[in-house]
């Protein structure tokens, strides 16, 4: 089983919007797939029962139940867990991270969201963890303000996924009702960015998992 979390300091960075798209496109490609909010705020969990249905599986636990919800998992057969993670750099991030095979921090790129990723950053070395900043939200024709936002990223050290998604209103609309871009759009360039970032992501899980068992 894989896992995967999804992980920022700043509140508004869009981890609960990529978590429910990644959940929905690993479920289309036929994989089993848990959504574990650890949020207290709970929107995924929300999103989840506006949702209903049983793949993505949507559940909301304290991270202090994480690893028994994740050997839960494991029991069920499920074959990738997605880990929605609260806004705040603490004890609950750094046990998503920790339990995660791969950590996925999004980010906007404005001034005061790459600040705040700096701390992330520390974090994700404490956990000792595969993690890539993802740029999210990113206004349409912004390709200069994404280089700067990239030369940021790379000077703190922080590895950078290839991928950005969008701000489209296909993300907003979507998920109002418990759907994703790919089903309130299909086809549409919100749903294919999405694609974009979870083969990337499956590419990189395969990629840890075998330099994992080669050790």
């Amino acid at each position: 089983m894989h896992v995967v979390a999804i992980v920022s300091q700043k509140g508004g960075a869009g981890k609960t919007t990529l978590s429910v798209h990644l959940a929905v496109a690993a479920a289309r490609s036929g994989l089993s797939v848990a959504l574990i909010d650890l949020d207290p705020q709970a929107t995924a969990a929300q999103w989840g029962d506006w949702r209903g249905g049983d793949n993505p599986a949507v559940v909301a636990t304290p991270y202090t139940r994480l690893e028994a919800t994740l050997q839960e998992a494991a029991q069920a057969g499920v074959d990738l867990c997605i880990l929605d993670s609260p806004p705040a750099a603490d004890a609950a991030a750094v046990s998503a991270a920790r339990a995660a095979d791969l950590v996925l921090v999004p980010t906007r790129v404005s001034a005061f969201d790459l600040h705040a990723i700096k701390t992330t950053g520390e974090l994700m070395r404490i956990a000792q963890k595969p993690a890539y900043t993802i740029f999210n939200a990113v206004p349409p024709r912004a390709a200069s303000l994404v280089e700067d936002a990239a030369a940021v990223v790379r000077g703190i050290g922080m590895p950078l996924a290839p991928v950005c998604l969008t701000e489209r209103a296909a993300f907003r609309h979507a998920v109002v009702d418990g759907h994703t871009a790919s089903e309130y759009e299909p086809g549409c360039k919100a749903a294919s960015e999405v694609d974009a970032v979870f083969e990337w992501m499956m590419g990189r899980l395969t990629k840890t998992q075998t330099v994992a068992q080669a050790a």
